[in-house]
């Protein structure tokens, strides 16, 4: 036989009617009973008709994540960050969780419509239209990595300044004073938090940054190798790069080799991300880290709290960013 609500209360010690508010309305229910009504329903192997209480709620419980790059994919490592988060996230809810990219959803968000999705998670550089377009079909949408000038929606992105002054900073403490910045052609919100925090911080410790010594350049390692390539023949050349990101770290890398320069004897990289590819180089990449994981979660829980209707959602919540120093500096 199938187990029933009854069959859960039981195990779990909690009242039926609990049981339903923990599946249906998760977040008006305490953790430590959640645990305890989620615990017992695996064991028992109990599953709520989701069909059935859609119906009696007349809501979905459908929410998706879209990642919005250009040429992304599902498996794309920034994001599958975020994407564990939100997946972590979605599992301690009723939520249903459809994932994909921007140029696979569609042309069109009216795809929403047939997905019968009732929020959106939009991941990096959306359109303005894009957004515009889900909320007059009444979808709820959050971004993550992202902001959208003019529009006061919510959104979950790190803590750029912080992360390009701890790298700044750490380059001026191993006595650089000749630092210049390479930024990648990616999120214009990315891209400009960090140039702008990076002429600030500069500022802020009289170092002057030559405009020769900012490039900007393809969000692609040869891209980068060769910008890097340009400040490095010059004869003012910088002692320290800094990489909007760390595939721009890599080619300033190459390019250093390619010249028979020394890291970081000849020439200190920072990039910014993190990623996989920091511990895989000799030597090792110094490179901001980001909580993708907790940028996730959260970006789940402000979406929650609009589909919810109760209480004020966050506008904008801040992810700490914190230095990983290795070999490259």
């Amino acid at each position: 036989m199938n187990p029933t609500i009854y069959d859960v209360s039981r195990l779990s010690g909690v009242s039926t009617a609990t049981i339903s508010r923990a599946f249906s309305n998760p977040e008006l229910v305490r953790e430590s009973t959640r645990r305890k009504v989620f615990e017992a329903a695996e064991v028992l192997h109990y599953y709520p008709n989701a069909i059935a209480r859609a119906m009696a709620r007349q809501r979905t419980d459908k929410i998706a994540f879209l990642i919005c790059k250009k040429d992304a994919t599902i498996l794309d490592e920034f994001y599958a960050g975020i994407c564990e988060g939100i997946m972590r996230e979605t599992n301690k809810s009723v939520h249903q969780l459809v994932i994909s990219t921007a140029a696979d959803w569609g042309a069109m968000p009216s795809t929403a419509q047939n997905k019968q999705v009732e929020g959106v998670i939009l991941g990096g550089n959306a359109p303005a239209d894009m957004v515009t377009d889900f909320q007059s079909r009444g979808i709820a949408v959050v971004l993550v990595n992202n902001r959208v000038a003019g529009m006061e929606l919510p959104c979950v992105i790190s803590d750029e300044y912080e992360g390009v002054r701890l790298a700044v900073e750490h380059l001026i403490s191993r006595g650089h004073r000749n630092i210049a910045m390479i930024a990648g052609r990616f999120s214009p919100y990315i891209v400009g938090e960090r140039y702008s925090a990076f002429l600030a911080v500069t500022r802020e410790h009289g170092i002057r940054v030559d405009a020769q010594h900012v490039k900007m350049c393809d969000a692609a390692v040869e891209s980068a190798a060769q910008a890097a390539m340009d400040l490095l023949r010059r004869k003012d050349r910088p002692t320290a790069v800094f990489g909007a990101n760390d595939v721009i770290a890599v080619g300033v890398m190459k390019a250093a080799r390619r010249l028979g320069m020394r890291i970081p004897e000849d020439v200190s990289v920072v990039g910014f991300d993190d990623s996989s590819v920091c511990t895989m180089l000799e030597p090792e990449l110094t490179s901001v880290h980001i909580n993708c994981r907790r940028m996730g979660e959260l970006s789940v829980e402000r979406l929650q709290a609009l589909l919810s209707g109760k209480g004020e959602c966050q506008m904008t919540t801040v992810v700490p960013t914190e230095l990983r120093v290795r070999g490259s500096t």
